[in-house]
């Protein structure tokens, strides 16, 4: 028993250590078939996919390992920093097609053909398509996080090593599939709108949230294992140990997510302004007549087409300045009303004629209304 226990224990280290070699050698084969040097984003990704291998080596190993089969907070920090900081930084890593690449090509070829098209797979196919899109990527990982803070199933990894390293591997494998949609990473589906991802994480630290606030406020134990133990590290009770456990879920937890908000509000608003401005540079080029002076050292922009002809509208008219007209009404038809600009001799509009940049905040077109 306590062979196989110890074969359970070395086993993550050596799936991690195998991924790091096969990453390694996918690496040096594009290489070899480069022939320029990496680009600064794909140097950025094999850190990022490097940094997180070593996150879940080092939350897997003892002495932390060790310490979550005595303290419930220590095994709430590992199933964490496995779920929120080294499964976003393999998603980031994108190291799916390095990891491939490695295996010779009479052994890729039948086995993609087999995983694509053989009907034994389609199972396995339809859940990779459930989970590489947001609602089922977002229910495994809410269920995931769930199910494993039951008693039974928790109890269940701590007297059983194969069930702690399979929890493991959940958590890290789940925590994958979920950050691959707040990331953008997954290559399944196109990324969903920044709107949608913020959506997405807030949903699901509501649910980080709500079962730190469960485990916080249970009256007695809830994991047989730990309130069983004679004694524990620092002399604390069980029950203390499972509120520090869910003080650390509930603040160091919600960090990643408020950090991911935080981001994924900063690139929502700068899209915003860049739509914007783009919407507001056609407006002003596609106006008559109009369009921004030519830099320096470079052509001037083409002509935007004959200026609008316009009929007078017969009625009043509110004059502004000298040489602006501040408003068009009539009886009928449609009226204009724009800060500058005005008709010219020949009846003809020219909003925008001799406005250069530093004079754009001044154009404001209000649009257009029925004259009553």
């Amino acid at each position: 028993m306590e062979a196989m226990r110890g074969m359970a224990d070395d086993l993550p280290a050596v799936l991690i250590v195998a991924a790091f070699a096969l990453y390694l050698l996918g690496e040096r084969h594009a290489a070899a078939r480069r022939r320029h040097s990496r680009a600064r984003r794909a140097r950025q990704r094999s850190l990022a996919f490097c940094a997180g291998l070593l996150t879940a080596l080092a939350v897997l190993s003892p002495p932390v390992d060790a310490l979550t089969d005595k303290l419930f907070w220590a095994q709430m920090i590992q199933r964490l920093l496995l779920l929120a900081a080294a499964a976003p930084l393999i998603a980031l890593g994108r190291p799916w097609v390095s990891l491939w690449r490695p295996f010779p090509a009479w052994i890729r070829r039948p086995a993609a053909r087999a995983i694509t098209r053989s009907p034994f797979f389609a199972p396995i196919r339809g859940l990779f398509r459930a989970l590489a899109r947001p609602p089922g990527a977002w229910l495994a990982f809410s269920i995931n996080m769930v199910f494993w803070h039951v008693s039974g199933p928790n109890d269940l990894t701590l007297r059983n090593g194969y069930m702690h390293v399979l929890a493991d591997s959940a958590f890290l494998l789940f925590g994958i599939f979920f950050w691959n949609q707040v990331t953008g990473s997954s290559r399944a589906t196109s990324p969903p709108s920044y709107s949608r991802r913020i959506g997405y994480v807030a949903s699901a630290m509501l649910t980080n949230v709500g079962l730190a606030i469960f485990l916080a406020f249970a009256q007695h134990p809830l994991y047989a294992p730990y309130a069983e133990l004679a004694r524990r590290p620092g002399g604390i009770t069980a029950l203390a140990d499972q509120q520090i456990g869910a003080g650390v879920m509930w603040a160091a937890g919600d960090l990643p997510f408020a950090i991911a908000l935080a981001l994924l509000v900063q690139h929502w608003l700068a899209a915003h302004e860049a739509t914007a401005s783009r919407m507001l540079g056609e407006l002003v080029a596609g106006s008559p007549g109009g369009g921004w002076p030519a830099r320096a050292g470079q052509p001037s922009a083409p002509a935007a087409g004959p200026p609008l002809e316009t009929t007078p509208p017969t009625g009043s008219a509110t004059d502004g300045p000298a040489g602006r007209r501040g408003g068009l009404s009539g009886s009928s038809g449609t009226a204009w009303s724009l800060s500058t600009g005005g008709p010219g001799p020949d009846g003809c509009f020219h909003p925008a004629q001799r406005l250069g940049p530093q004079a754009f905040p001044g154009v404001v077109v209000l649009g257009t209304r029925r004259a009553r």
